[in-house]
C-alpha cells in the first residue's frame, strides 16, 4: 500500500513530467529537460505508481464509498418508549403495525404506517398517518386509517415515498408518488404487486393504480440524473433477495438481470427484505433486513455500499442494527426501516419492531433511532 508521502511525491513526479512535455523549454525555467527525458521520465513514474498501486487497493472503490462502507454506525435510540404504538381494540391497526414511511415537510414530520386487526392469516393492512413537530413525539390524527386498496381482501403493504437521494420526499406537479406492494394473504398464492398512488395532502390518495410489476416487496425508489432508480424484495422463490429496476416515468420498470443483494454473510439466514437506498457524497447506501442466524425469531439490519447501485460491497460491520432485548416491546424483530438525512447532516431512522414470542403480532410497535455523526 502507497503511503500518503509516497502518493504525493509520484503525484509531484508526473506533474513535472506533464509539465515537460507540454513545455520542455521554458524561458522562466533553470532546467530544461529534453522530450525524449521528460517522457522517459514520465514513463518511469507509471511504472513506479503501479508497482505500489496493489490489486486489493485498486478494489476498495471510491474513498467516499469506503469511508461509508468501513464506518461503525452508532445508533442511539433516544426515546423513552415507542413512538407508535397499537390502536385500541376495535380500530383497524388493533393488532399488527409495521412499514413506517416517513417524510419532514414544513417543520412538521408525518409517518404513514401499515396497520391491521385480526390473526395473522386474516390480515388485510390499510395506511394510517401519525404527525410530529421533531420526529420523536408523533400522534395519530382523527380519521385513520387515511388509505385502503378498496376491495377488503389486498392489503397496503411497504409503502414508499418518491425521494431525493437524502430521503426526503420529492414532490412532481405538487403531488407526493407513493408505491407498494399488495396481496391478498387470504388468496392463497402469495402473488406480491407493486401499485402507485399520488396525493397533495398525504391524506386523500387516488386510486391504486393497475399492477405496474410481480413479485415485489418493499420498494425503494429515488429519482436521479438516470431517471428512476428502484431496490426492491424479489419474492418470487426462496431465499428472498434484493434486485434493483429502471423507470423512465416510474411506471414502466425494467429489472436489472443480476440480483444486488443475496445471502453471502454468517448473520444472515432464509431471506433479505426491507432495502432502504439513499443517495450521500456520490454513494448509494443501503440498509436491509434479514434474518439474524446468531439469534432464534429475530432479525437484525445489515448495511452495503455502492458507485452505481448495482454492484453492492457489505459493511464487514454487519449486522449495524440489532433488536434490544432491554427494550421488551423491541426485543426481536427490528426492520421495516424509513432513513432520513436531517438538516444536521444526522442520519434518523424510523422502524418496527416485535416482542418476544408467542408472535400473536405480525409487529408490535414503531420506533427511532439516529446515527448523529455519519461520514461527511
Amino acid at each position: 500500500m502507497i503511503g500518503p508521502d509516497c502518493q504525493k511525491c509520484m503525484s509531484m513526479t508526473l506533474r513535472m513530467g506533464e509539465a515537460a512535455l507540454s513545455d520542455p523549454i521554458k524561458a522562466s525555467s533553470p532546467v530544461r529537460i529534453p522530450i525524449p527525458a521528460a517522457r522517459h521520465w514520465l514513463a518511469s513514474a507509471v511504472v513506479l505508481a503501479s508497482f505500489f498501486e496493489t490489486p486489493a487497493l485498486q478494489a476498495q472503490g471510491p474513498p467516499n464509498a469506503e469511508r461509508w462502507r468501513d464506518a461503525t454506525q452508532e445508533w442511539v435510540r433516544d426515546t423513552e418508549g415507542p413512538i407508535v404504538s397499537l390502536g385500541a381494540v376495535g380500530q383497524f391497526d388493533d393488532t399488527h403495525i409495521f412499514a413506517p414511511m416517513v417524510s419532514s415537510e414544513n417543520g412538521t414530520y408525518r409517518l404513514w404506517y401499515c396497520g391491521s386487526t385480526g390473526r395473522v392469516a386474516e390480515r388485510v393492512f390499510d395506511l394510517g398517518l401519525a404527525t410530529s413537530r421533531d420526529g420523536r413525539t408523533f400522534a395519530k390524527p382523527p380519521g385513520n386509517p387515511v388509505y385502503q386498496f378498496g376491495d377488503g381482501r389486498h392489503s397496503i403493504l411497504t409503502p414508499t415515498l418518491l425521494r431525493t437521494g437524502d430521503g426526503h420526499a420529492l414532490r412532481e406537479d405538487g403531488k407526493l408518488r407513493m408505491w407498494f406492494a399488495s396481496t391478498w394473504f387470504e388468496g392463497g398464492t402469495g402473488l406480491h404487486t407493486l401499485h402507485e398512488a399520488t396525493s397533495i395532502d398525504g391524506i386523500d390518495w387516488s386510486s391504486p393504480s393497475p399492477p405496474q410489476l410481480e413479485n415485489v416487496y418493499a420498494p425503494s425508489i429515488l429519482k436521479t440524473n438516470d431517471g428512476y432508480r428502484m431496490w426492491f424484495v424479489d419474492v418470487s422463490s426462496e431465499p428472498w433477495i434484493i434486485r434493483h429496476a429502471a423507470s423512465d416515468d416510474g411506471r414502466s420498470w425494467t429489472v436489472s438481470d443480476e440480483p444486488c443483494i443475496v445471502i453471502d454473510q454468517a448473520w444472515e439466514k432464509q431471506r433479505l427484505f426491507y432495502p432502504t437506498v439513499l443517495h450521500l457524497d456520490g454513494v448509494y447506501l443501503m440498509w436491509y433486513g434479514s434474518y439474524w442466524s446468531e439469534r432464534p425469531n429475530t432479525t437484525a439490519l445489515g448495511f452495503a455500499v455502492s458507485t452505481d447501485g448495482l454492484k453492492w460491497e457489505k459493511s464487514r460491520h454487519n449486522p449495524v442494527f440489532r433488536p434490544d432485548p432491554e427494550r421488551p416491546w423491541e426485543s426481536h424483530y427490528v426492520t421495516s426501516q424509513s432513513i432520513l438525512r436531517e438538516a444536521d447532516g444526522s442520519l434518523r431512522m424510523w422502524y418496527a419492531s416485535r416482542k418476544a414470542p408467542p408472535f400473536v403480532n405480525k409487529y408490535f410497535a414503531i420506533n427511532t433511532a439516529v446515527w448523529t455523526a455519519p461520514p461527511q
